[in-house]
């Protein structure tokens, strides 16, 4: 018996114990927002759920405002990431601290990284109570809107601020695996440290960048809890959307908020083949 086939029996357990319940969720959500659902005397499916969500006045504005808070928020998180991973490869007085303050919010949940935020940044906030203090406004009410915005400011700002160490963490390992021999070899051969930079490292880099970035992505467009607590009422995130009409008491908007789910995640996927297209035409390209 080889130690691949070890390993597969070894998780054979937990793979179908976890694969049963996700194919299963899958199945049911499917289902139900085909609007088959026996209990409520729903037998025949059908596309009226997708139909009824696509023709809905704010649901194009809440898929939209979820693409711009998860695109914006990675390409920020991610570009500060690189930035940061780069400074800290470095050897510095201080570094110990730097990394410290950069990791320390790991393990904060999202939950209450957004309540903080809330507490903080809104017109009836801290920072505001703080401005007004000091004279620099009149009112807290002329604090600038950073939370509960139609623009998601605050969403944006708190998966900066709790996913740009995930994605450090990442590309300072991969920078410890690759070591510094390929930006020395080319700064040997004339190349500046930008040139290294950008055509030695960068490239070696992008396919743990791509990945992290993906998964921050995934992440912000199909969360609720954030959006629920530090975005407007008006327009809301499609996460929101589907939960609530998932947690609605009318049972019949049950099958829209299934259809809500179904394409939060075919955008998921489609976001994670176009990476596996990316990280194939990188390894095609590298050959």
């Amino acid at each position: 018996m080889t130690d691949r086939t070890r390993l597969a029996l070894l998780l054979a357990p937990a793979l179908l114990v976890l694969g049963g319940l996700f194919l299963t969720g899958l199945g049911l959500t499917l289902l139900r927002s085909f609007r088959y659902m026996p209990a409520l005397g729903l037998t025949d499916p059908d596309l009226s759920a997708y139909v009824a969500i696509l023709t809905a006045p704010g649901f194009l504005t809440s898929l939209t405002l979820s693409l711009w808070i998860a695109t914006t928020s990675t390409l920020i998180a991610a570009t500060l990431a690189l930035a940061t991973a780069l400074l800290l490869r470095q050897t510095f007085p201080g570094r110990a601290i730097i990394s410290f303050l950069v990791q320390l919010n790991l393990t904060i949940p999202h939950i209450v990284g957004a309540i903080g935020i809330l507490y903080l940044f809104s017109q009836s906030g801290s920072f505001a109570r703080l401005a007004h203090a000091a004279g620099l406004i009149a009112t807290p009410a002329q604090f600038p809107i950073l939370t509960q915005d139609p623009t998601g400011i605050g969403i944006i700002l708190l998966y900066v601020w709790k996913e740009l160490p995930f994605i450090t963490l990442i590309l300072l390992a991969n920078m410890q695996a690759l070591g510094d021999d390929h930006e020395s070899v080319a700064r040997s051969l004339g190349a500046s440290r930008w040139q290294a930079f950008r055509h030695v490292l960068l490239p070696m880099l992008m396919p743990g960048l791509l990945a992290a970035s993906t998964l921050v992505f995934a992440f912000a467009f199909g969360a609720y809890e954030v959006p629920l607590i530090l975005g407007a009422h008006a327009p809301k995130a499609l996460p929101v959307l589907a939960w609530q009409a998932s947690t609605d008491t009318d049972l019949a908007t049950r099958p829209e908020a299934m259809a809500m789910a179904v394409v939060i995640a075919l955008i998921g996927v489609a976001l994670l083949a176009l990476y596996a297209r990316a990280l194939a035409k990188g390894g095609s390209g590298a050959r």
